[in-house]
């Protein structure tokens, strides 16, 4: 209710911290050009808190509810404290998932405590802006498909309560798969139960009946497309489909919330994984860069045949015309650009100059324990001598290593493959160089450590006095610190290290960027992290914001981290 009048949400998924702030007045209209009256975002704890007590833009969603309010739309707000949303630890800072283990999500005050801190910081902002003080925000959900990980109903009631304290006072709501354990573990009483899925709406709603027999129906993710893992095909809906399934869910009188609208970009390498097997403890697969998500709305903001399908259906149920669909951002004005990758400084040295402080300890320390969320890590170990060649194993590994003996590449390894190749004899020098490729963001393992959690095994001892550096991606945010560094001009094809370039711009504007012949890494267009690429596919490009550019000299680095290929990049 409304103003004393029912509404229907005709709501969509667009998450602030996936798209260029200058570009959210431009999303949010096309929203509302596709029939919406509303959009809902997450709020990553881990972007916003990156170290205890230490706060990153937490206004950022202040400020994207104002944009919302601005293009006519109301606003549902799932603040976490988890957030699954493919994103690095289902948004659950590492700091804090290091500390509690399997006991986060739970009523447990090592967890309970840090929560409530980030919550009574976040949340003013929230509360200011509610529909019954002149905002947008219509809807706050507590916790996030809480059945489909726990059972702590005195948990979820404790968040609830915690909301009410920090001033919300808009309708309350929880989300969850229209499974009977779902609804269980993750309703609360008194708390609008939603449910989540992508077909069969009547289904879905009818198993919701038999655990609320009244109140408001609704789908509150209705998943018109889905995510893609690197080294997987990608996930193609139908949009016809899609639309009949849209189609379906407003027939039966529900609101419904489209996950996702825009999907937008996972930055600065923050995208998440998961793991296979009904138990989640099989390989890791890593989500790729881009999260477009096959959603109306795509990766560049224009429309696609699903949302002219979406924009058809949903005109039936809005009063009046639907705006119209505004044009699309600028793209890059100077057609195809060669950025030719001139300077190269070895990883080693990189890794030197940037990372933290080198540790000595028995066994490898952890990603956690090196305090490093998102980045790499050197591992070196010796092999004591002399002695004749063994297997040589990394126990516990988590993610992908590339290994060397003495200097030369021996292999790269995965925890599902975790043995070299060819024996190693003594004396030698192992090092391993561990990436991390998303945590965990979703099931029974989300909040795993990273790194090498077990040990270097060479046949079955244990090799002692393990040296260990991390470099986190956010070093890279020091662009003194990166032009400092010792780069020289580089061979082809290259090595391991930083790349970088600059290239002239005459009109900026939207653009994409491919490595032609390159392995794996990141890449920054003036300081900026675009994210990951990889060769394994099935991302072939990354988007580039149009507000990334500018006119005249800009500059991309380029950290490859098992091989360069051609000595160039390119835009178009």
């Amino acid at each position: 209710m409304v103003d004393g009048r029912p509404v229907r949400l005709l709501s969509g998924a667009l998450h602030y911290f996936r798209v260029h702030e200058e570009q959210w007045p431009h999303r949010l209209r096309m929203l509302r050009a596709m029939g919406l009256n509303c959009v809902e975002t997450y709020v990553p704890w881990d972007l916003h808190e990156p170290a205890p007590g230490r706060y990153a833009d937490v206004e950022a969603l202040g400020r994207f509810l104002d944009a919302a309010g601005e293009a006519g739309l109301w606003a549902i707000v799932r603040p976490g404290p988890y957030i699954c949303a493919e994103w690095d630890n289902g948004g659950l800072p590492y700091w804090l998932t290091a500390a509690v283990g399997s006991r986060v999500r739970t009523g447990d005050p090592a967890y309970l405590g840090p929560v409530e801190r980030w919550l009574r910081r976040l949340l003013p902002q929230v509360a200011a802006r509610q529909i019954g003080r002149g905002g947008p925000v219509i809807m706050v959900q507590v916790e996030n498909e809480y059945g489909s990980y726990g059972s702590d109903l005195p948990y979820l009631t404790t968040l609830a309560a915690l909301l009410r304290a920090c001033g919300i006072d808009v309708p309350l709501f929880t989300s969850d798969g229209p499974e009977d354990h779902m609804l269980t573990g993750g309703s609360v009483p008194g708390v609008l139960a939603t449910v989540n899925f992508g077909s069969g709406a009547r289904a879905a709603f009818a198993t919701l009946r038999e655990h609320r027999a009244g109140g408001p129906l609704m789908c509150m993710e209705f998943w018109c497309g889905w995510f893609d893992h690197w080294g997987a095909p990608p996930v193609v809906r139908d949009p016809a489909d899609a639309a009949d399934a849209l189609r379906e869910i407003l027939e039966c009188g529900a609101s419904v919330n489209i996950y996702m609208a825009h999907g937008g970009t996972n930055f600065a390498g923050r995208a998440g994984a998961n793991r296979a097997g009904a138990l989640h403890e099989g390989a890791l697969e890593p989500d790729v860069t881009s999260y477009d998500y096959g959603a109306p709305v795509d990766e560049a903001g224009r429309p696609t045949e699903k949302f002219w399908l979406f924009r058809e259906v949903l005109a039936g149920y809005r009063e009046g015309p639907l705006p119209e669909v505004p044009p699309a951002p600028p793209v890059l004005g100077d057609g195809p650009v060669r950025v030719e990758l001139e300077g190269w400084a070895p990883l080693d040295e990189v890794m030197d100059a940037l990372g933290g402080p080198e540790t000595r300890t028995p066994m490898p320390p952890s990603f956690e324990e090196l305090g490093v969320d998102r980045g790499l890590v050197r591992y070196r170990v010796a092999v004591p001598g002399p002695r004749r060649p063994y297997p040589l194993t990394l126990s516990g590994l988590r993610d992908l290593a590339v290994v060397q003996i003495d200097g030369v590449r021996a292999g790269v390894l995965r925890k599902e493959d975790p043995v070299l190749a060819e024996p190693v004899g003594g004396p030698a020098v192992v090092e391993a160089w561990v990436e991390s490729l998303g945590r965990v963001n979703y099931g029974p393992r989300t909040g795993e450590p990273k790194g090498i959690t077990g040990g270097f095994l060479h046949e079955r001892q244990y090799l002692h006095g393990v040296r260990a550096r991390g470099l986190r991606l956010d070093a890279f945010d020091d662009a003194a610190a990166v032009a400092a560094l010792p780069f020289r001009a580089p061979a082809w094809p290259g090595a391991r290290g930083l790349y970088r370039g600059a290239f002239d711009v005459g009109s900026p504007g939207d653009a994409r960027l491919s490595l032609p012949g390159w392995t794996r890494g990141f890449v920054w267009v003036n300081g900026f992290c675009l994210g990951r690429y990889w060769a394994v596919g099935p991302q072939e490009s990354l988007f580039v914001p149009g507000p990334v550019l500018r006119a005249g000299r800009n500059e991309v680095w380029v950290l490859e981290l098992e091989g360069a290929g051609e000595g160039h990049v390119r835009l178009v």
